[in-house]
């Protein structure tokens, strides 16, 4: 017997192994960091300054790379489908940590592309895809709570990563800090995929939110709400024949592209506005705990109501968050921005793995998922650039980002008008 299974049978009396699955891949979300925008925009200066580019550069080569490793992201999620999660996430979580090593080696705008391609590519994309697919297949009717709490990690890892690479920085310089960075990753990860993981409950005698079988059989079917079995749901290109696709890809590329855009040049947009270093690191962790604390709520209601509205009105609130920054003039403006950021991103984030999920089933799902993290990677591709190109012509960040405001407003239009297509076994 394999220690996995081992591990397996002794939680399995005690408590719902989804559970376990979860706490993994909230792990895993965290571990995501050095793919992250928050971490980055704590390097951007050091790394502009070292390697003499431009802001400009710096963000075009931040937005290319993003937007070619976009487009692996479908063949991962048809990878996920073949292989399952916990194959997949292995061979990221082991590639993850080689990059980070790797991009502490960038020499120019080139080398620093391609760094940007594999952490954004395996951190921001493959992790974030692997971690949603497990908890889909392992959650139904308690879907958005699981998927909030998974979240949690990306709330950790916007609350520490930046903390955690500023410290690097000041001890061993922004190079080395890529070296602890990738085996950070290793440290985390690789124990916890290998011995804790398994990809679907139904192989395990298991339902979805442990659900009892019908008549006591483990044969996959379950009464109620839990019949969404591992064998419903719609094939990708079923999928994109419907509005409803089409008006989540919408409300995915938005605020992915936005939300990067905050994130990348948020210390900056407020370092602009005369606030001190000290107040501008300490948004992150302002955000980070406004995001803790609101993403069971988010899960709760998203449970419980019907997700358009729910949609639609954190869509609403990135515009007023894109909106809010461009006014924060003292600390206290600062904190209520940031509170009102972590609630933006305690919606946004949840929705990347809840969506695709509730309204296509879990049959093709790792598709379904890549196809829509390739969606969300090229919004935050290119959100960064607007930006970048703004301060460099107008030595500010303001216009540009009030402009931006209005493209999660029409989104949030759209997302009143989602209608559950019928899915099929």
């Amino acid at each position: 017997m394999s220690v996995r299974q081992a591990l397996f049978d002794r939680v399995r009396p005690r408590l719902f192994y989804g559970w376990v699955i979860l706490g993994v891949a909230t792990g895993a979300v965290f571990a995501s960091g050095p793919g992250q925008s928050h971490t980055f925009g704590v390097f951007k200066n050091a790394i502009v300054t070292e390697l003499g580019i431009t802001t400009t550069e710096f963000a075009s080569a931040y937005a290319l790379a993003t937007l070619v490793a976009a487009l692996g992201l479908s063949r991962m999620g048809r990878l996920v489908d073949r292989f399952g999660a916990r194959a997949v996430l292995l061979g990221v979580a082991a590639l993850l940590g080689i990059a980070c090593v790797g991009f502490g080696a960038a020499v120019g705008v080139i080398t620093l592309s391609l760094g940007f391609m594999a952490l954004r590519f395996l951190g921001q994309g493959s992790l974030l895809l692997g971690s949603s697919n497990l908890i889909a297949q392992w959650f139904h009717t308690k879907r958005g709570f699981a998927m909030s709490v998974m979240m949690l990690g990306f709330a950790a890892s916007m609350s520490l990563h930046p903390l955690i690479g500023q410290w690097l920085i000041d001890a061993v310089g922004w190079r080395e800090a890529w070296f602890w960075l990738g085996v950070l990753t290793w440290v985390l990860l690789l124990p916890l995929i290998t011995l804790l993981v398994h990809d679907q409950p139904e192989p395990l005698g298991l339902q979805p939110d442990g659900a009892r079988p019908r008549h006591g059989h483990d044969d996959g079917a379950a009464s109620g709400k839990t019949a969404d079995t591992a064998a419903k749901g719609l094939t990708l290109r079923a999928a994109r024949r419907t509005g409803a696709y089409w008006i989540i890809a919408a409300g995915i590329f938005t605020p992915a592209g936005l939300i990067t855009t905050l994130f990348l040049f948020q210390p900056s947009v407020l370092a602009a506005h005369g606030l001190s270093s000290a107040v501008v690191t300490s948004v992150f962790t302002v955000s980070a705990m406004s995001m803790a604390a609101a993403m069971p709520a988010v899960g709760w209601i998203l449970d419980r109501s019907d997700p358009k509205y729910i949609f639609s009105a954190s869509l609403l609130l990135l515009a007023v968050s894109l909106t809010g920054i461009t006014f924060v003039d003292s600390a206290t403006e600062a904190t209520l921005y940031a509170v009102l950021f972590g609630i933006n991103n305690a919606t946004n984030m949840t929705f990347f793995g809840y969506m695709w999920a509730q309204y296509f089933g879990r049959r093709h799902l790792g598709s379904i998922q890549g196809a829509g993290q390739m969606i969300g990677v090229i919004g935050a591709s290119l959100g960064a650039l607007p930006l970048g190109i703004a301060f460099d012509v107008f030595g500010a960040y303001d216009g540009a980002l009030r402009m931006l405001a209005i493209l999660p407003l029409a989104c949030a239009g759209l997302a009143l008008f989602l209608k559950a297509p019928k899915l099929v076994d």
